[in-house]
């Protein structure tokens, strides 16, 4: 019996041995710093639509673009004016997006001081259709560069076309 009392008394508590943590957090922590600053870079932002408030006849006046989005046509508009210019799918049901940004260069040339468009899209529309319109709208490219066009983009639902369809 006293051998037994003696062995246990003799047992020290082990140490933990914590150094292949330590090394994993040393790894970890740059890098979840250094990968959450390249996420960041490639969000959209976005405007929502404000409240509707009265408006004056500057605000009249001002270009207010949207871009329908539909299955087989891109149109170009104005909110209160109406169409301006509407783009066909072609054969594969792809978009010539080099047109519709030099379309857009155009209309910001008309109406610098306008930074704001809208999109309207159909329900069943690609995401990846919405960011490729989103980045032609954002920004032109010319022979120099980049030109800045739209940046301040809102999304919304395309309306109903005459016959019930969408």
């Amino acid at each position: 019996m006293r051998l037994l009392k003696r062995r246990r008394r003799q047992r020290e508590p082990g140490e933990l041995d914590i150094t292949a943590f330590m090394n994993l957090m040393v790894v970890l922590v740059p890098f979840l710093l250094i990968t959450a600053v390249f996420s960041r870079i490639a969000v959209h932002e976005l405007t929502l639509p404000g409240p509707s408030a009265a408006t004056s006849e500057a605000d009249e006046a001002r270009l207010n673009l949207e871009v329908v989005v539909r299955e087989q046509a891109l149109e170009v508009g104005d909110r209160r004016s109406g169409p301006l210019r509407r783009f066909e799918a072609g054969a594969d049901g792809s978009f010539d997006y080099e047109a519709l940004s030099g379309f857009l260069a155009e209309v910001k040339l008309r109406h610098p001081e306008v930074r704001e468009a809208m999109i309207l899209l159909e329900p069943e529309i690609h995401y990846q259709r919405l960011v490729d319109v989103m980045d032609t709208l954002r920004v032109a490219r010319v022979e120099q560069g980049h030109a800045e066009l739209f940046p301040d983009i809102s999304i919304g639902d395309a309306p109903v076309r005459a016959g019930g369809r969408p």
